[in-house]
């Protein structure tokens, strides 16, 4: 038995002992393996990055004063950078874009169809916005001049007369309750309040004075009905923020006129020029496309004026409890609670035949509900409104300045036509000028300060875009050709306006601005130190 036993622990010790052995290879085995493959991504990786160094940026910096041409090079580095970063973001998103129309709308999103057409205008005019940004002129130029081509230059302009008029409409209109949803929510109550007798002078004597210039103009020169005169002379009479504030700003930053308070006086007096302007186009537009008896027609005008203030103050209201202040997120459902309720009240006055209700009534919910946001935000900070609504309209300002220059059809404009309207907007804008300086009159400004204040109310853009269109929309919806004549002409004078003050206006404002504006002591010291410490 001892024999049996001994045997048996042998065999045992045996299959332990190779047991042992085999373990102890597969673990060098695998050791080896765990070391070799480090080794080989090691090499791998250095290998790529030998290959890869010269053209990384974080191995090439640029130098302090680096040149043109190493500029040029740093920025052709990976990874993308700068501009050329910005260039390929665009153009992916471009493709994804168009992909993704592709597969929802199929022959809709291919050339000749409406989504296509409204594709290319839409980045198109962001192109064209981009590239004459680069002259100091305002990118809404370089975006009308961009819809005007696609519809007048012969190999595009598919591009331009395919685009459904329904749906141009449509984005226009949505395009202008953003605007006034800014305007709104930009309206300080304070500031409005603390107005100046100044301010209101220049907000009202200009603006009135222009448009009662040019409704006479337009009736005797055009042959415009008179309801359709002061309609145009609304529409031209707006002064343009997107031109007018940001070169104000500018000169602001830079110490100029700030002493009179001058970038202040115009920025105020712009935003109740725009609403005066804005109202007052939509009582002529209710008188205009009203009818049957007379005096029901002139009081239908402020009434509907009065039935927009109403809307908006009620839903301005509404808007003060909701969404709900635990609500995760709520800059973003008001956000969509303000477009909502605007774009309702711009379609819907519409279709009940009461179209001078829905920009006022756009404009002042707007205004109310901002009332109480801004208490909040002063206690628990930035709502991100504005941000939210800033969003919308860059999405929609390429939308709606292509729109309006691709309306414009130049071969069915009359030579004459043109002239006149040209002498109508000539006859206007110089009336802007003299009133506008009488209205700073005895205001305290020197004498270049009052001549510059003119210059500065010159700028006509946005508001002319957002309703110059307007009237030929309802015109189209009545299909009274006659009607559609005028709007025609309208929405026409309306971009000549744009295309012709909007570039001089911004010009004029810069050069004369460092000329007849003084500047801030306090600046001029800085400057003056800054010379010495260089020197």
């Amino acid at each position: 038995m001892s024999n049996v036993y001994q045997d048996t622990n042998i065999e045992l010790e045996g299959v332990c002992e190779s047991t042992s052995l085999q373990n102890d290879s597969r673990i060098r085995q695998s050791s080896e393996t765990e070391i070799e493959t480090p080794k080989r991504c090691v090499g791998l990786h250095i290998c790529c990055q030998k290959i890869s160094k010269p053209l990384l940026t974080k191995s090439h910096p640029l130098p302090e004063n680096p040149s043109i041409c190493q500029r040029l090079k740093y920025s052709f580095l990976c990874p993308p950078h700068g501009n050329l970063a910005w260039y390929m973001q665009f153009l992916i998103l471009v493709g994804i874009t168009w992909t993704v129309l592709v597969s929802l709308t199929h022959s809709e999103a291919l050339p000749g169809g409406n989504f296509f057409s409204l594709f290319v205008l839409f980045y198109g005019a962001i192109v064209g916005g981009y590239f004459i940004s680069f002259f100091k002129l305002p990118p809404l130029l370089g975006m009308l001049i961009v819809g005007a081509a696609l519809r007048n230059i012969p190999v595009v302009k598919i591009v331009g007369e395919s685009i459904s008029m329904p749906w141009s409409s449509a984005l226009r209109q949505t395009a202008l309750t953003v605007i006034l949803i800014r305007a709104g929510l930009g309206l300080d109550p304070q500031a409005l309040r603390k107005l100046s007798f100044t301010v209101l002078r220049l907000a009202f004597i200009p603006c009135l004075a222009e448009c009662c210039a040019e409704a006479v103009a337009a009736h005797f020169l055009l042959g415009f009905p008179w309801e359709w005169g002061f309609m145009l002379g609304f529409v031209l009479a707006a002064v343009s923020p997107a031109v007018v504030v940001p070169s104000l700003l500018s000169l602001s930053d830079r110490g100029f006129g700030l002493d009179k308070g001058i970038p202040t006086l115009v920025i105020a007096a712009a935003s109740v020029d725009d609403v005066l302007a804005i109202t007052g186009f939509g009582v002529v537009l209710g008188i205009a496309f009203s009818k049957g008896d007379i005096a029901l027609t002139i009081v239908k005008g402020p009434l509907e004026a009065l039935l927009g203030v109403v809307y908006g103050i009620i839903v301005g209201v509404i808007m003060w409890y909701l969404p709900s202040k635990d609500t995760n997120n709520p800059a973003l459902y008001r956000s969509l609670l303000l477009l909502g309720a605007g774009m309702l009240a711009t379609f819907g006055s519409s279709v009940v035949h009461l179209s001078g209700a829905g920009p006022l009534g756009c404009l002042t919910l707007a205004f109310i509900a901002a009332l109480r946001w801004r208490k909040e935000a002063e206690k628990e900070g930035d709502n991100g409104i504005n941000d939210m609504v800033g969003l919308l309209w860059m999405i929609f300002q390429p939308l709606l300045f292509g729109l309006i220059g691709a309306a414009v059809d130049v071969n069915a404009i009359d030579g004459s036509t043109v002239g006149l309207a040209m002498g109508t907007l000539a006859i206007g804008l110089f009336i802007r000028l003299c009133a506008s300086f009488g209205a700073v009159l005895f205001s305290g400004l020197s004498t270049k300060e009052m001549l510059f204040i003119p210059i500065a109310w010159l700028p006509k853009a946005t508001v002319q875009a957002a309703i110059g269109g307007i009237a030929l929309d309802e015109a189209t919806k009545r299909g009274d050709a006659n009607l559609m004549a005028l709007g025609t002409s309208v929405l026409t004078i309306a971009v000549l306006s744009i295309v012709v003050t909007a570039p001089i206006g911004a010009a004029l404002i810069a050069i004369f601005g460092p000329l007849w504006l003084e500047k801030r002591k306090e600046d001029e010291d800085c400057n003056d130190n800054e010379v010495d410490d260089a020197s």
